[in-house]
């Protein structure tokens, strides 16, 4: 015999972010009443709680935060598969939803969202850039289905496809004393102003692959959300900052900067598509996939 159904979910789900039964209910659209009777006869029939009432809150049992984390996982995949079910009944293909961690590679996108919108007319077609995106946990909440990152994290149900390799240089205008350098090491950049994407520096190469091994830091880091205003202030002598080199190769005549490498070796990077495993046969999703591949911007 059945007894859980998804508005049980949904009930959990909405106590847990409104905080009490009252606004729960009022989200739901429910009378207080009627949603108390809904978890009442669950819990009868379960023969367990799911609340303990503390003065006017309400604390999980342990089965409460069990049956809480299962709502927070399935109810995300139900309405994903509901909005899928109906854009199939309107003609349509579905919603792909890329999410992007990689901050630069936005300009690298625009040139595959052409052919792929052409090649797949009746599939929607979203991009999330948020620079501090959480990419993995929103793949894994069905809040976007392609991940752009090249910081891939293993995960049972992620797959994680390389789609190009690039070098992370440093950008200087084009009249810096390290313009004609072959390649610059970590105390050189104590005296510059480093001008970086708003995440943190845990994330940032520049430092966790240069800076931070050497013992080092810039002399000031800056923050800018965008890749142009971040070579234009590069351009204008305002400081330095660390892209993919083909990005500057491209930029390099209208802004005037120049890429120089960081170490005798550089720092070589790799571009990922993440997945859910669930995903990689849905066909506009491994669609896309082979048309990054194709793609590198090198």
């Amino acid at each position: 015999m059945t007894f859980l159904e998804r508005i049980h979910l949904e009930i959990i789900h909405a106590v847990d972010r409104c905080g009490s039964m009252t606004a729960a209910a009022e989200s739901l659209h429910l009378t207080q009443s009627a949603l108390s009777h809904s978890i009442s006869k669950l819990e009868g029939q379960l023969g367990v709680k799911l609340w303990n009432r503390e003065g006017r809150s309400l604390r999980p049992t342990q089965a409460g935060e069990h049956l809480l984390a299962t709502a927070k996982r399935l109810l995300p995949q139900i309405t994903r598969t509901e909005e899928q079910l109906l854009q199939f009944a309107r003609g349509e293909r579905g919603t792909l939803r890329i999410g992007m961690e990689c901050h630069p590679c936005y300009q690298w996108l625009q040139k595959i969202t052409a052919p792929y919108l052409r090649s797949w007319p009746r599939v929607n077609f979203e991009v999330k850039q948020e620079f501090q995106f959480g990419g993995i946990g929103a793949l894994f909440a069905y809040g976007i289905d392609v991940l752009v990152t090249p910081d891939p994290l293993e995960k049972k149900a992620l797959h994680f496809e390389p789609v190009f390799d690039y070098e992370q240089v440093l950008v200087v205008p084009s009249d810096h004393p390290l313009r004609d350098e072959e390649y610059i090491i970590p105390r050189q950049l104590g005296d510059e102003v480093l001008f970086t994407y708003p995440v943190s520096q845990d994330r940032l190469d520049i430092y966790t692959r240069f800076l931070a091994p050497a013992g080092v830091t810039a002399r000031k880091q800056k923050v800018i959300e965008t890749t142009e205003m971040m070579l234009q202030m590069v351009a204008c002598g305002r400081g330095v900052a660390a892209l993919p080199r083909w990005l500057v190769e491209e930029y390099s005549e209208k802004y005037s900067v120049h890429a120089v490498r960081l170490g005798p070796n550089g720092v070589q990077k790799k571009i990922y598509l993440g997945i859910r495993q669930i995903d990689l046969e849905v066909d506009y999703i491994k669609a896309f996939l082979e048309l990054a591949q194709l793609g590198s911007p090198n």
